[in-house]
């Protein structure tokens, strides 16, 4: 199983990741940011990925270093359950409706961070939760999960499914790039030889 558990702790935040890569979607999640939750609960179910995660956040202020710092371990996580990438598809896309809502997410497990995102939600706030802090969750996990990640929003006029269909291709992306392939076992997906 590619697997791992990381603790990341600062004076804002103290959180706690857990990632089953080969897992069947299972999910515990303890944020204090039930939106997040749900969005958190996409990607597990849709990329069949286990995740535990309990986060203990400076909410007091506001959500920005709480949601930032998940991603951020999210991805120290994914980089090290992930190994050494060999006999990875590598590469992962999907497009995702939910009703008149429609995302496209492309990712490569690259080695090399980069986020390329492109949504104009239309509304700021879902419930409570600011929506700019999405673009800030994937940039945090691009940056320690060491991925090309390329997010479309290209239609909606919902907010939530905007966000939504992000999250579920984005999950579904990620299920296809981690998927293990059987011609390319033990070898690496680069004709560098390392990832």
């Amino acid at each position: 199983m590619r697997s791992a558990k990381v603790t990341r702790n600062t004076l804002e935040t103290k959180i706690t990741v857990a990632v089953n890569l080969d897992g069947t979607g299972k999910v515990e999640l303890e944020t204090g940011l039930p939106f997040l939750e749900h969005m958190l609960d996409q990607i597990a179910r849709h990329g069949l990925i286990d995740l535990d995660i309990k986060a203990k956040g400076d909410l007091h202020i506001d959500a920005h270093h709480t949601v930032e710092d998940i991603g951020i371990t999210l991805g120290q996580a994914f980089a090290e359950a992930v190994a050494d990438k060999k006999g990875l598809r590598r590469y992962g896309h999907a497009y995702v409706p939910l009703d008149e809502a429609l995302s496209r997410v492309v990712l490569d497990i690259s080695g090399r961070p980069g986020l390329v995102f492109n949504a104009e939600f239309v509304r700021s706030h879902i419930g409570d939760f600011d929506v700019d802090l999405i673009r800030e969750f994937f940039q945090g996990f691009v940056n320690h999960a060491l991925v090309t990640l390329h997010i479309d929003n290209l239609a909606g006029n919902n907010a939530h499914h905007q966000v939504e269909t992000i999250f579920k291709a984005f999950g579904r992306a990620l299920r296809v790039a981690l998927e293990l392939d059987p011609r390319m076992a033990g070898v690496m997906p680069s004709t560098k030889g390392t990832l």
